[in-house]
């Protein structure tokens, strides 16, 4: 506490968190200043010029980013649109798709099929770790009239913090011999976890701009590969905004967004794929990897029978852009309210249904070793503000890490 006094009344200062925030949640996540101003601009003619060309421009570059030969799509929502939009272009009235559990997004996703006019069927999950591959086999096997036509799953479920094996999932379906199309959510790990579409045998990506991509919410993007586009053939789901027809063959960029363009958001995201491109993706993959480290070892430090904890117990399942964190008998609301209130950092709500208190840490997108630091040195100043079990300093840890990189 302090006071001031410039010649006004005297104000006594309560708080340390006069400077700007640091928001470390799970999406949206920090937007960088260059992406900020690239989106700050006067609206230009839509019809012809530079914004047809960036529009024609992006959709030609977005494959490289899911890794994938296939066709992308964007539309204006958040990644709930890019959801419907694999559903309702390569399923019908009555088919059957399998979800995979493991944490809350998944199982959205299959309510979301089901109010379309989908079967739903469920490989039951655990939250606090991965899809199990040797289940998803034994429920294709079972499938012996191969009703399944697709197959709902996460790489990164921001809930549970688990990353998915996506590529021994693929083999699960091919140990069945089973024909469904693999859709995976990327939304909370593309361009923060290492995704590799088309090595993997995946069949439809989805993906939203305001998580790794660094650009605010607004854009969801559906990747296709051939497999999926011959299931649009037959699809009769298929609904007039989100219809991948007038996208397929665009006589103007009005045709790639159903109407009119998010203009905004395209000049947001050309800069941030400008930005990853200057990295390079490898490096940008590698970069989260480091990062996530550190918040890994500063919970290994924290951790105690009664307090701080990972949800996911194995290591290799969790996830390069986000963690939840278990926090026994420490209130996890209080934790974060004066963590807001008192420093400036805001954290993840922790979500998901009845459990053990939790609070997540998002590691995602435009970050570095200051920035993350920061964010735990402030968890770790009010652990001990809160007077929580502690076993040991977190930081360090953290920056023990780190420096193994540098």
């Amino acid at each position: 506490m302090r006071s001031q006094a410039l010649g006004f009344s005297r104000i006594v200062v309560m708080s340390l968190s006069f400077g700007r925030p640091m928001v470390a949640i799970p999406g949206p996540s920090i937007v960088p200043d260059r992406v900020l101003a690239a989106m700050h601009r006067p609206m230009p003619n839509i019809y012809s010029g530079e914004l047809p060309d960036l529009a024609y421009e992006l959709i030609d570059e977005l494959p490289a980013i899911a890794r994938t030969e296939g066709r992308a799509f964007v539309s204006i929502s958040n990644g709930h649109g890019a959801w419907q939009m694999a559903i309702c272009n390569t399923l019908s009235r009555d088919d059957t798709v399998l979800v995979l559990e493991s944490g809350r997004f998944a199982t959205i996703w299959g309510e979301m099929a089901a109010l379309s006019g989908v079967r739903i069927e469920t490989v039951p999950g655990d939250t606090r770790r991965g899809v199990d591959p040797e289940a998803v086999t034994a429920h294709l096997v079972d499938d012996t009239e191969r009703r399944i036509k697709a197959i709902l799953m996460v790489q990164t479920d921001t809930s549970t913090s688990v990353r998915n094996d996506i590529s021994a999932v693929r083999g699960a379906i091919d140990a069945a011999d089973h024909p469904a199309l693999l859709f995976v959510d990327c939304i909370a790990s593309l361009g923060c976890e290492r995704f590799e579409m088309d090595a993997w045998g995946v069949d439809i990506a989805v993906a939203g701009s305001q998580k790794g991509l660094m650009v605010p919410p607004g854009l969801s993007f559906c990747w296709a590969n051939d497999k999926a586009l011959a299931a649009y053939e037959t699809a009769d789901l298929r609904v007039g905004y989100l219809d991948w027809a007038p996208r397929l063959k665009p006589e103007a960029p009005y045709f790639l967004f159903a109407g009119t363009p998010p203009i905004g958001h395209l000049y947001g995201l050309r800069e941030a794929l400008d930005m990853i491109a200057e990295e390079g993706l490898e490096n940008v993959w590698h970069r989260h990897e480091v990062l996530a480290g550190a918040v890994h070892a500063a919970i290994d430090a924290w951790s105690t029978p009664d307090g701080i904890d990972f949800n996911i117990i194995d290591p290799a399942a969790r996830s390069n852009a986000v963690t939840t964190v278990l926090t026994g008998t420490i209130d996890a609301d209080e934790l974060r309210q004066v963590a807001e209130d008192q420093t400036g950092l805001v954290l993840g709500l922790g979500i998901g249904g009845p459990g053990q208190p939790r609070f997540r840490i998002g590691h995602m997108g435009h970050l570095n070793p200051p920035m993350l630091l920061g964010t735990l040195g402030s968890i770790e100043a009010v652990l001990i503000s809160m007077g929580a079990p502690m076993g040991a300093s977190g930081v360090q840890a953290a920056a023990a890490h780190i420096a193994t990189a540098i």
